[in-house]
């Protein structure tokens, strides 16, 4: 909005007034603000009020992982309830564009979207109201929450002191604790729950047992191998995912470490991978499939009642699910 302001010779407030379709903007200016956006190679705003489509947009990281397809799963039936068709795009590929994306989906149309991004940027988000003018969902979000975009996730704090909890009630008193990156809030807020569970129990966690992945296999394998190649192993280990959890067993077998009977692991998401993991994974259940449900509900409120309250925050319990990958400290 700056290039374009300074293009036009108006202020970055007058940029935003014609992107998001406010009135108070005269013509002149407004052809002058749009001729710019056009000169820069952007997409001008789509109008405010424009007739449904029956669409809404999933702009999701990745599809190739059971936490992903659970979700998707989930909101096709959440759409298909609400009255909508969902269609599916990916940002993990190479090629992927985000202004072209948002070029493709003002030209065919949506009624909404839904964000699922672990590295969505404030000027992304901001691209994305401003230039389609729709509403908008961030489900299970990162970083600082903004207050003006409604969100859906995971009681992940409760979550974190669940599966802690269990393990130090099972005797472990030296556990493992595998977060995903450390920039995104559900990760942060695991880790406050596992701090918050050691000091319930009144036992000091070793602050060298923590370490931050990337929620994928490769980062519980690495991590996973760096605790228990310590002189000082911990006996249970609590995985900020069920993938991250797949990697610890890799590194454990490959150490000829038993699971659970020298090492209890909890996982966390409970997608369709913990049953099919030897033994069956222990983890914290999120629901996936409600928390899709509740982010097309919103987008269909806000489409029914545009100048209802925004900002809405919805958190849904998490669940211990518990399996054979705990046992007692021996």
């Amino acid at each position: 909005m700056a290039d374009v302001a300074a293009a036009a010779g108006v202020s970055v407030p007058t940029v935003s007034k014609v992107l998001s379709g406010k009135k108070h903007v005269s013509a002149a200016t407004r052809d002058k603000v749009l001729e710019a956006v056009r000169a820069f190679g952007y997409e001008a705003p789509r109008p405010p009020s424009t007739p449904r489509v029956g669409l809404v947009d999933l702009l999701i990281d990745g599809l190739g992982s059971p936490w992903a397809q659970v979700l998707i799963k989930g909101a096709e039936q959440a759409a298909a309830r609400w009255g909508f068709s969902l269609v599916v795009s990916s940002s993990c590929r190479s090629d992927f564009d985000l202004r072209r994306w948002i070029g493709i989906v003002r030209k065919r149309g949506t009624d909404g979207i839904v964000l699922v991004l672990s590295r969505a940027e404030q000027e992304e988000i901001s691209a994305i109201e401003e230039l389609l003018h729709v509403p908008l969902v961030l489900l299970d979000p990162v970083g600082a929450r903004d207050p003006r975009i409604s969100t859906v996730g995971a009681t992940n704090w409760s979550g974190g002191v669940m599966a802690t909890t269990h393990l130090l009630e099972l005797g472990h008193t030296r556990i493992g604790f595998i977060g995903g990156p450390l920039d995104t809030q559900c990760t942060l807020d695991r880790y406050e729950g596992y701090l918050a569970a050691h000091r319930t129990f009144g036992i000091d966690p070793d602050p060298e047992l923590t370490h931050y992945g990337d929620f994928l296999i490769s980062g519980g394998k690495r991590f996973g191998a760096e605790l228990l190649d310590r002189s000082d192993p911990p006996t249970a280990v609590f995985a900020g995912s069920d993938l991250m959890a797949a990697g610890v067993y890799q590194a454990a077998a490959e150490r000829g470490v038993r699971v659970p009977d020298e090492l209890s692991v909890v996982g966390f998401d409970d997608s369709m991978l913990c049953e099919m993991m030897s033994p069956p994974l222990t983890t914290v259940r999120q629901p996936l499939d409600d928390m899709a449900n509740e982010a097309v509900r919103l987008i269909s409120e806000e489409l029914t009642h545009p100048r209802g309250p925004v900002g809405t925050r919805i958190e849904l319990a998490t669940t211990l699910i518990t399996r054979a990958s705990t046992l007692p400290r021996g």
